[in-house]
């Protein structure tokens, strides 16, 4: 998901529209471009494919764009790690204790080095080089992480998440939100229901499953307190409620006006016809086969019980 500074919505009276990217040539180029800067970085520092991506970005104007796909390949793509012979700050103890016996020069930072890492070699039972302590001193600092793997999207798949992350933005702020679950399939009201205990979401249900359910969710902003990792329960939720066939939304949003300092209340509705893509995998509606079956009978035999 997309931290708040790179949400990007436009409001038309009290309704809150979320920014959208059109699948096409242009775009999927740009997301292929983003994607190879980083293919290209794999094995280096993140300090490095930072000034890669800022190279790319330019003076683009749209900069929170560019911004807010590499977010979404960096936090869900990328595997960042810290490589270092022992723990980095355990390294730090041992060289700057051993460097503070000699007087700072070249050659003694050189023999520090060497020192150290014949002691750990010994240690470890394998060959540490200098240049893997030098490396390993502050490789616990963010920039200095490296970026061992990647698991590259297709430009289209990297379209579609940046596109659902900005509308699960909308409910970072949320006063309130009511689903509504349409007759389905009843395996589907089943892994709907289990998502909601999953997020640990405050819910009032009403219905039954011939004429659908009336789920109500308090949000973030309803709480005596906002609560920001409410808000991403709730957020977390849409990508699941996208694996259910009929379904429809309201939201009641509120937020605080940067200029006058006012609450203002706003509103989005979404449905299952909203062309969204989710990337959660199909849960299973049935525990077992015989359940699955036992529930298509049922379906099928239209009976009034």
């Amino acid at each position: 998901m997309l931290p708040t500074d790179l949400l990007i919505s436009r409001q038309n009276g009290e309704e809150i529209i979320p920014k959208r990217l059109l699948i096409n040539n242009q775009t999927c180029a740009m997301a292929a471009e983003l994607i190879c800067c980083f293919i290209e970085a794999t094995g280096t520092t993140q300090g490095e494919l930072d000034r890669k991506l800022s190279d790319w970005e330019g003076d683009s104007p749209d900069y929170r764009v560019k911004r807010g796909l590499a977010h979404i390949l960096k936090t869900s793509f990328s595997t960042f790690e810290v490589v270092s012979p022992i723990d980095p700050k355990e390294l730090r103890q041992r060289v700057f204790a051993l460097a503070a016996q000699s007087v700072p020069s070249r050659q003694a930072t050189q023999e520090t080095l060497e020192s150290v890492s014949t002691a750990l070699s010994k240690e470890l039972n394998q060959e540490v080089l200098p240049e893997q302590i030098s490396k390993g001193l502050y490789a616990d600092l963010q920039e200095n992480r490296i970026l061992t793997q990647f698991d590259h999207p297709a430009p289209e798949a990297l379209l579609h998440r940046y596109n659902l992350s900005q509308v699960q933005g909308v409910f970072y702020r949320a006063s309130e939100m009511t689903l509504n679950a349409h007759r389905n399939v009843p395996g589907e009201y089943k892994l709907l229901i289990r998502y909601l205990k999953l997020f640990q979401l405050m819910t009032y249900i009403e219905g039954d499953a011939d004429h659908g359910f009336t789920i109500t969710i308090d949000g973030p902003t309803s709480l005596f307190k906002p609560s920001t990792r409410y808000g991403l329960a709730i957020a977390k939720l849409i990508p699941a409620l996208l694996h259910v066939t009929k379904w429809s939304l309201k939201a009641t949003l509120q937020s605080r006006d940067s200029y006058s300092g006012t609450i203002k209340t706003g509103h989005f509705s979404l449905n299952d016809r909203c062309g969204l893509v989710t990337h959660y995998p199909p849960g299973k509606p049935y525990d077992s086969m015989l359940e699955a079956s036992f529930a298509k009978r049922w379906e099928d035999s239209l009976s009034p019980w």
